[in-house]
């Protein structure tokens, strides 16, 4: 009991339809991920506010932490008052760095440089640092 061998348009059905399932199976693939890059993100509920206790935050010194999903920064250039800003450098979005000696931030991607109020100082970044407002709470700082 042998088969008879299939007939080239056969072969070529077959063949059709596998391509067809896998360009589907591709396209299917990267709409998915370009309707997830497109969307807005969702932040999961994420409260408005974070609190951080006073002792976290020297006088002359920063305290990087998490807000909305992104990094940001409070410092306290002066003894009671504080600054809260983005920590996403405004140029191609590098994470700055605190520099304690000069009192700054430093872009590690393009050497942008930003003052402790966020305004830029040098280098390449277009503006300033985005900034979070700031309420004083008993031991604690509110931001956002």
């Amino acid at each position: 009991m042998s088969e008879a061998p299939a007939s080239p348009n056969e072969r070529r059905t077959f063949l059709g339809i596998i391509l067809a399932a896998i360009g589907a199976f591709a396209a299917g693939a990267f709409g998915w991920s370009l309707f997830r890059f497109l969307s807005p993100v969702d932040r999961g509920g994420e409260d408005n506010q974070v609190r951080v206790t006073r002792d976290l935050v020297a006088i002359g010194g920063a305290h990087f932490f998490a807000f909305q999903g992104r990094p940001a920064v409070v410092l306290q250039p002066r003894a009671g008052e504080f600054v809260a800003l983005s920590a996403v450098c405004t140029h191609l979005g590098c994470i700055v760095k605190w520099i304690d000696e000069s009192q700054e931030f430093l872009c590690p991607c393009h050497a942008g440089r930003f003052a402790p109020s966020g305004q830029v100082l040098g280098g390449p970044p277009p503006r300033a640092l985005d900034t979070y407002p700031v309420i004083l709470d008993g031991d604690d700082i509110l931001i956002g």
